[in-house]
C-alpha cells in the first residue's frame, strides 16, 4: 500500500523510483554503494526492494538506535539482532563461523576474548560466499568504534570479492565525513563507490503519487486538497506518506496533518538541542526567522544570550546543521523543520 507508513517491500509499493532501482541492480557488484538523501526521501523503503529482487542473501543493519559513545558489544547485538532476522538465509556460512554461535533462532557474535571476532575476520569469513551487508544510517557509525570499522571495511573492499556494502544515510555530510572517502587520512581514500542520491518528487510526481495511493483505497479527493498538500509537503515521500495516511484515516484537516507532522519534527529537532546546546536552537530559530547571512545569524544569536559568540563555535554550528542534512546555505531542506525551528523551545536557565 502506497501510504503504509512502514518501509516498502517490493516495487509495486515504492512510487516513483523505478530509474533508482535499475541503477542500483547495475551498479551491485561494486564493493561500496552509497544511497544518500534527506530524512523521509525513501532510502530504506529503496533499500528494502532492492535487497527483495536481487538473488543474492543479504542483511540490513539498523543503526538509527546505535548510541554516540557505542562501545563494540551494542555493535555486535545490532549485527547479531540482523543476522538472527536472516538466518534462513545465512545458516550455512555462519554456523561455520569461529566466534558465532546458533542457538534456536538466535545468532550470537563473540566480541570479547579468546576466540573473539574482529569485524575484518567476520567479512572475512562472510566472504565465503557472495552477500550484500546494507548498514541503515550508517553515519552513526562515527565514533570511538570508527576506526576498526573503516579499517574493516578497507581490507573488504581489497580482500573480500564476494561482500557488497550498502551505507545509507540522511545526515549526508556526517556520513561523507565519516567515510573520508576524499581525505587522505582515511583507510577508504581513493576508493570508487557508487553514489546515489535521493531527490524529492517534482510537483508533477507528488500529484501523482497522491492520486494513486488514494485511487488504491478508494477514496475521492478534491484537486484543491491534493495541490495544498504538495506545497506543504514539498515532494517529500515519507511526509506525503504521512498525509495520505491521516486523510485517508479520517483526518481532513490539512492544517491539523501538518501540525503533526511539525510537532513529529519538532521533537527530532529537540533532541539535536540536547545534546548539543541551546544555541543550536538559536541558530535554527533564527535561520527560520529568515537570517540569511553569517554576520546576521552571529548577531541573532548573541542578541538572544546576551553574550558574545566565537566565529569558530559559529562556524561549527552552521557546519553540523549542514552535515546533518538540516539546512544548507541558510536555508532548510525541508519546509517542516522550518516551521518546527520556530516552535522550538528554549531555555534561558
Amino acid at each position: 500500500m502506497l501510504f503504509d507508513p512502514r518501509p516498502k517491500a517490493s516495487r509495486s509499493e515504492l512510487f516513483g523510483r523505478d530509474r533508482e532501482l535499475e541503477l542500483l541492480h547495475a551498479n551491485v557488484d561494486v564493493p561500496i554503494i552509497i544511497i544518500s538523501g534527506i530524512r523521509r526521501i525513501g532510502k530504506t523503503s529503496l533499500l528494502t526492494v532492492f535487497l527483495n529482487e536481487v538473488s543474492i542473501p543479504s542483511v540490513i543493519i539498523d543503526l538509527r538506535d546505535l548510541h554516540t559513545n557505542y562501545g563494540l558489544r551494542d555493535l555486535y547485538n545490532l549485527l547479531s539482532k540482523a543476522f538472527s532476522s536472516k538466518l534462513d538465509k545465512l545458516y550455512d556460512v555462519l554456523k561455520s563461523i569461529s566466534g558465532i554461535s546458533i542457538r534456536g533462532v538466535e545468532v550470537e557474535i563473540k566480541w570479547r576474548g579468546r576466540g573473539s571476532l574482529t569485524l575484518s575476520s567476520l567479512f572475512d569469513a562472510l566472504n565465503r560466499r557472495r552477500i550484500i551487508i546494507a548498514f541503515d544510517e550508517a553515519q552513526k557509525l562515527r565514533g570511538p568504534r570508527s576506526q576498526e570499522f573503516l579499517n574493516a571495511l578497507a581490507h573488504a573492499y581489497d580482500y573480500d570479492r564476494n561482500i557488497t556494502f550498502v551505507l545509507t544515510g540522511s545526515e549526508v555530510g556526517l556520513l561523507y565525513g565519516f567515510l573520508g572517502i576524499d581525505r587522505l587520512d582515511s583507510p577508504l581514500y581513493g576508493r570508487y563507490c557508487f553514489n546515489l542520491k535521493l531527490e524529492r518528487f517534482d510537483r508533477d510526481t507528488s500529484q501523482e503519487f497522491l492520486k494513486a495511493g488514494f485511487r488504491e483505497l478508494g477514496i475521492d479527493v478534491e484537486a484543491e486538497v491534493l495541490e495544498k498538500a504538495v506545497e506543504e509537503f514539498d515532494g517529500i515521500p515519507g511526509w506525503l506518506t504521512f498525509f495520505g495516511n491521516e486523510y485517508a484515516r479520517g483526518n481532513r484537516d490539512i492544517d491539523r496533518i501538518k501540525k503533526l507532522a511539525i510537532d513529529i519534527a519538532l521533537g527530532e529537532l529537540q533532541n539535536i538541542v540536547r545534546e548539543r546546546g541551546k544555541r543550536y536552537a538559536y541558530a535554527l530559530r533564527g535561520i527560520a526567522e529568515g537570517v540569511k547571512t553569517w554576520s546576521g545569524l552571529k548577531r541573532y544569536i548573541e542578541e538572544k544570550e546576551g553574550t558574545t559568540i566565537s566565529p569558530s563555535i559559529l562556524y561549527n554550528i552552521l557546519k553540523n546543521l549542514e552535515d546533518m542534512s538540516i539546512i544548507h546555505n541558510y536555508q532548510f531542506l525541508d519546509p517542516i523543520y522550518r516551521e518546527a525551528s520556530l516552535r522550538l523551545h528554549i531555555d534561558q536557565s
